[in-house]
């Protein structure tokens, strides 16, 4: 099933000359996909489009069929759930505190918790291995630790489509592919911009590649992370050859 469909996007912050421009894009569900490319190329810019931040200048946004931009924002964040690179202010927040805010597009202004709501932040915790954390104050976590906890955070809003943006940003590689493998098995639909290129050849179905806010290309890891596209989008040389354990891409850059 295609949660996430965007056909002939196109946005200007001025209205004048557009930063992204005839983009088309496809989210299956349980996929992940990667969005890559240089900085300033578009990558942020785009998934804001796609979980409603800002409205495109043309194009349309699907999400299970239907308009993102003709549905309420809260409908919106019953069925979109975004992890971004930075850490949100935590107001002295638990981790179980701000797991449980997931469920704050589900409820009415003065609904409480109720069991169900309990048994999904207790679930989500458990899956993301912080049920002994749940006490512990956010801020005092480890930058692994908070990603995990904002993980469970979009795991309570019981999501068709997870969002990303750099996930791995600032975390040491063990909690890289940590990270990573726990949203592989959560078998959402899901789209996220990666700034490392051999962890998005590792944990990627499909990518798609923009540059100064065009796709490029698109497809697999192996049909689109090859030497010449390398050098035409990043400008830099590279050894594109496959990884002898796992058999995906491997990219080493020449310097």
């Amino acid at each position: 099933m295609q949660r996430l469909r965007i056909r002939e996007l196109a946005w200007s912050p001025d209205g004048e000359r557009p930063l992204l421009d005839a983009i088309d894009l496809a989210v299956d569900d349980g996929e992940l996909v990667g969005l890559i490319g240089p900085n300033g190329s578009g990558k942020t810019s785009l998934l804001r489009c796609a979980y409603r931040f800002q409205r495109p200048s043309a194009g349309s946004v699907e999400l299970d069929g239907e308009p993102l931009w003709q549905r309420s924002p809260r409908w919106c964040a019953q069925r979109v759930a975004v992890v971004l690179q930075e850490f949100p202010q935590d107001f002295g927040l638990s981790v179980r505190e701000v797991a449980a805010m997931g469920r704050t597009p589900h409820k009415g202004l003065f609904d409480g918790d109720d069991n169900e709501d309990r048994r999904l932040v207790d679930q989500a915790l458990a899956r993301l291995g912080l049920s002994a954390l749940a006490q512990q104050a956010f801020a005092r976590l480890s930058g692994g630790e908070k990603q995990r906890a904002l993980l469970a955070r979009a795991l309570v809003q019981q999501p068709h489509l997870l969002i990303l943006d750099e996930p791995t940003n600032h975390l040491d590689p063990r909690y890289q592919l940590e990270l990573l493998k726990q949203i592989k098995a959560l078998g959402l639909a899901s789209l996220a911009s990666f700034h490392d290129l051999n962890l998005a050849a590792a944990f990627c179905e499909r990518l798609y590649v923009l540059d100064q806010g065009r796709l490029v290309a698109a497809g697999t890891p192996a049909e689109v992370l090859t030497a010449e596209l390398l050098l035409q989008v990043f400008g830099v040389q590279a050894l594109v050859d496959t990884h002898p354990l796992a058999g995906h891409p491997r990219i080493t850059w020449i310097v």
